[in-house]
C-alpha cells in the first residue's frame, strides 16, 4: 500500500514562494533590496527542499496524494475545488521548477543589481513560481486553468518589466494576445470534457475516457460525425500550442527576449513553456484514445522543431539564438507526445530545463561581461576573460546538441527513436524533420559558441553600447575588456552544469523503462508501440551512449559542429557569400516566414474589421439604435403626444370629456344602432 504524503507539507510548497512574493511586492520599500531577495530566495529554497522530500517519498516509499484541499463551490452538482495530485510526474516537475527557480533567484542578485525595480522583479519571479507549482500540483481542470492563466499573467508583467521601453511593451502585449488565442481553445476543450464527463476532477474524467471516446456529434458546417474526444483533445492542444509556443502560435516567444535575462531562463527553460507539454502528458488517458489528435500533434511539433531551428541560424542577438533553440526543442517534446512517448517528452522537458536554463543564464553572464551588448558579431575570444561562463556554456551546448553521455543525448535520441518506431501516418514526416533538426541545432548552437568565445576579439574595435572610446595618456585607444561575472551569477551556472551533464545518465532507466510514471501516464501499448520498441532496444545508459557514437544523429551533430567551425573560424567569407547567393531564402528567414506580417496585416486587420462590424452594426445600430435608444425615442414620442393633450384650459378638458362620453355611448349602443341604420339607408 502506498504511503501518504502530508497535506500541510504539500500546501507549504506553493505557499512559501507566495509569501515571499507578497512581502517583496507589497513591503519592498520597508524590507529593502536585501530583504526582498532574502525572503524570496528563502521561500523558493523551502519549496525546493519540500519538493525534494516529496520526490524521495514518491520514489522510495511509493507515496501518493490525491485529495481536495478546499471546496470552493458546487454548481448544479459540479464541484469546483482546490486539490493536489502528487505522483511521479508531479514530484519531478515540482523539483525541476523549484530548482531552476532557485538558481534564477540567486542569479538575479547579480544581474539586476543596479535595476531600480529590484524588489518588484523578485516579487514577480516568486509569484511566477507559485503559479507554476499550482499548475503542476493540481488534481482538477479548474485549478489547472487557474495556474495556466496565472503564469500567463505574470509572464506578461515580466516580459514588460522595463515598461518605459516601447519594444518591451509591444512584446508583452503580443505574448498576452497570442496566448489568448491558445487559451480560448484550451477552455473550449475543458468545457467539452466537463459538459460530457460531468466533472472537473482528473481521476473522475479519466475513469470515463472510454465512454467519452464513443460520443460523436455532427459538425455544423461539414455535416459529418466527429469524435467528441478528438475535438476536445485538439482544443486542449491548441492551448498547449500557445503556452509551449508551437507553430503558428510561436510568434510571441522570440520577442519576449525583451524582458530581463533571468526571466528568459525561468519562462523559457523550465516553467511556462513546458506547461503545455506537462498538460498533454497529464491528459494522456484521453489523448491515447484519439489518433486524430496525435497525428495533429506530430505535424505541429515537427514543423516547429525543424523550421524554428532554421531561424536560429541567422540570429545575431545571443538571447534570440537561445530562444529559437527553445522553440525547436519544444517541437521535439511535442513530437514525442504525438508518438505516444509521453514519458520521453517529459524526460526531455526535465533535461532541457537544466541545460537551457544554463545557456540562458550563460548568455546573461556574457551580456554582463560585454556591458549589455547582445550582438554576437561584437564578441569573440571571450574564453580568456570569462572562464567559468565559457566552460559552462560549452557543457550546455554539448548537452543541447545531444552529445553521447550528456543529458540531452539520452532524451533527444529517445525522441528520435520513438518517432521512428511510431506507426501513425504523420510519424514518417516527423522523423525526417527531427533528424534534419539535429544538424541544424548543432550548427546554430556552435555558430553562437564559436563567435562568442573563440576567434577574433571584435569588441576591441568598437566601444560598448552607451560608452565612449577611452584613450590613455598617449592618446591610444583603450577598449573596455570583458570581465567574468560575480559569484552570484557563476554559482548558478556551475550548479546547473552538473545536471546538464549527468542527470540523463542516472534517470533514463527509471523514467523511460521503469515504473516511475506507472500511474501518471497511460499508453495503449496494443495500438501505439513506440515505448515498447524503445524498451526492447535499451540495454543500459552506458551501452546506449556507446551505441550512440555509431548512429546517424551523432554524425549529423558532429557535422553541424564541424561546419560551424569551418564557416566561422576557418573560412569566415563563406557565410557572407552564401548569404548573397541565397538572398531570397535569407529574406524569408529574416522576416520569420512573414508570420508577423500575416498576423499584423491580415489576421489582426480582419479581426479588427470584424470587430468594427459588430461595433457599428451590432452594438451601435441594433443594440444602441433599436433596443436602447429606439425604446427611449418611442417613449419620448408618446410622451410628446400626451403633452399636447394636457393644455391646462378648462374648456378643452370639458370638450374632451363630452367627446369621451359620446364615444363611449356610441361604442356601447353601436350594436343596436347599426341594424337600424342599415334598414333606413337600404344597405
Amino acid at each position: 500500500m502506498s504511503a501518504q504524503l502530508s497535506q500541510n507539507l504539500l500546501l507549504a510548497v506553493p505557499l512559501a514562494p507566495l509569501v515571499g512574493a507578497v512581502v517583496a511586492g507589497l513591503f519592498g520599500k520597508q524590507v529593502g533590496r536585501k530583504g526582498a531577495h532574502t525572503v524570496t530566495i528563502l521561500g523558493v529554497l523551502v519549496a525546493f527542499i519540500l519538493s525534494a522530500m516529496t520526490l524521495e517519498s514518491v520514489i522510495n516509499d511509493g507515496a501518493r496524494f490525491n485529495q481536495t484541499i478546499y471546496e470552493w463551490m458546487v454548481v448544479g452538482g459540479l464541484k469546483m475545488e482546490v486539490g493536489f495530485l502528487v505522483d511521479g510526474l508531479t514530484a519531478m516537475m515540482m523539483c525541476v521548477v523549484t530548482f531552476v527557480s532557485l538558481m534564477v533567484h540567486i542569479y538575479t542578485i547579480g544581474y539586476m543589481e543596479e535595476d531600480p525595480g529590484y524588489q518588484r522583479f523578485f516579487s514577480y519571479i516568486s509569484l511566477f513560481t507559485f503559479s507554476m507549482l499550482m499548475l503542476v500540483m493540481s488534481n482538477n481542470m479548474l485549478q489547472l486553468f487557474f495556474g495556466w492563466e496565472a503564469v500567463g499573467l505574470v509572464s506578461y508583467l515580466l516580459i514588460g518589466f522595463w515598461y518605459t521601453k516601447p519594444t518591451a511593451i509591444f512584446a508583452n502585449m503580443k505574448a498576452f494576445l497570442v496566448n489568448r488565442v491558445g487559451d480560448f481553445g484550451f477552455i473550449l476543450g475543458i468545457g467539452l470534457l466537463v459538459a460530457y464527463g460531468g466533472s472537473l476532477n482528473y481521476t473522475e474524467t479519466f475513469a470515463k475516457a472510454g465512454e467519452l471516446a464513443q460520443i460523436k456529434f455532427t459538425a455544423p458546417l461539414w455535416g459529418s460525425d466527429w469524435m467528441m474526444l478528438s475535438v476536445a483533445c485538439i482544443c486542449l492542444f491548441i492551448g498547449a500550442m500557445g503556452k509551449s509556443a508551437q507553430f503558428p502560435l510561436h510568434v510571441w516567444l522570440p520577442d519576449s527576449m525583451e524582458g530581463p535575462t533571468p526571466i528568459s531562463a525561468l519562462i523559457h527553460a523550465a516553467t511556462m513553456v513546458t506547461a503545455g507539454i506537462f498538460m498533454v502528458a497529464r491528459m494522456s488517458p484521453l489523448f491515447e484514445l484519439s489518433d486524430t489528435a496525435l497525428n495533429f500533434i506530430l505535424v505541429i511539433g515537427s514543423i516547429t522543431a525543424l523550421f524554428m531551428g532554421f531561424l536560429g541560424i541567422i540570429q545575431n542577438d545571443i538571447k534570440r539564438v537561445v530562444a529559437y533553440s527553445t522553440l525547436s526543442q519544444l517541437g521535439y517534446m511535442t513530437v514525442a507526445l504525438g508518438a505516444s512517448a509521453y514519458s520521453v517528452a517529459v524526460f526531455h522537458l526535465m533535461t532541457h530545463a537544466f541545460f537551457k536554463a544554463l545557456l540562458f543564464l550563460g548568455a546573461g553572464s556574457v551580456i554582463i561581461g560585454m556591458h549589455h551588448d547582445q550582438d554576437i558579431r561584437n564578441m569573440g575570444g571571450l574564453w580568456k576573460y570569462m572562464k567559468v561562463t565559457w566552460i559552462t556554456s560549452l557543457l550546455g551546448s554539448l548537452a543541447l546538441i545531444g552529445t553521447p553521455f550528456f543529458s540531452g543525448f539520452y532524451s533527444k535520441d529517445s525522441i528520435i527513436e520513438a518517432v521512428h518506431a511510431s506507426h501513425l501516418p504523420a510519424a514518417q514526416w516527423a522523423y525526417y524533420a527531427v533528424i534534419i533538426g539535429v544538424f541544424v541545432t548543432a550548427f546554430y548552437s556552435f555558430r553562437m559558441y564559436f563567435l562568442v568565445f573563440h576567434g577574433k576579439e571584435n569588441f576591441r574595435h568598437k566601444p560598448f553600447p552607451g560608452e565612449h572610446d577611452h584613450h590613455d595618456d598617449h592618446g591610444h585607444h583603450e577598449p573596455h575588456v570583458p570581465h567574468e561575472s560575480p559569484w552570484v551569477v557563476t554559482l548558478p551556472l556551475a550548479l546547473l552544469a552538473v545536471p546538464s551533464v549527468l542527470i540523463g545518465y542516472f534517470t533514463i532507466a527509471p523514467m523511460l523503462h521503469g515504473d516511475f510514471f506507472k500511474d501518471a501516464i497511460f499508453i495503449n501499448h496494443q495500438v501505439h508501440h513506440a515505448m515498447t520498441e524503445l524498451g526492447h532496444e535499451f540495454h543500459g545508459a552506458a551501452a546506449m551512449a556507446v551505441h550512440g557514437l555509431q548512429t546517424l544523429p551523432f554524425w549529423l551533430a558532429l557535422g553541424g559542429v564541424v561546419t560551424a567551425y569551418l564557416f566561422y573560424m576557418v573560412w569566415p567569407a563563406v557565410p557572407a557569400t552564401l548569404a548573397r547567393v541565397l538572398r531570397p531564402l535569407i529574406v524569408v528567414l529574416e522576416n520569420k516566414y512573414f508570420m508577423d506580417w500575416i498576423n499584423e496585416n491580415i489576421l489582426a486587420k480582419a479581426a479588427r474589421g470584424l470587430g468594427l462590424v459588430f461595433w457599428k452594426a451590432g452594438d451601435g445600430a441594433v443594440i444602441d439604435g433599436v433596443l436602447i435608444n429606439g425604446s427611449a425615442h418611442a417613449v419620448g414620442g408618446i410622451a410628446g403626444l400626451v403633452r399636447r393633450v394636457q393644455t391646462g384650459h378648462l374648456y378643452w378638458y370639458a370638450l374632451v370629456m363630452i367627446l369621451g362620453v359620446i364615444g363611449l355611448m356610441t361604442w356601447q349602443l353601436w350594436p343596436y344602432m347599426w341594424p337600424q341604420l342599415k334598414t333606413l339607408t337600404g344597405l
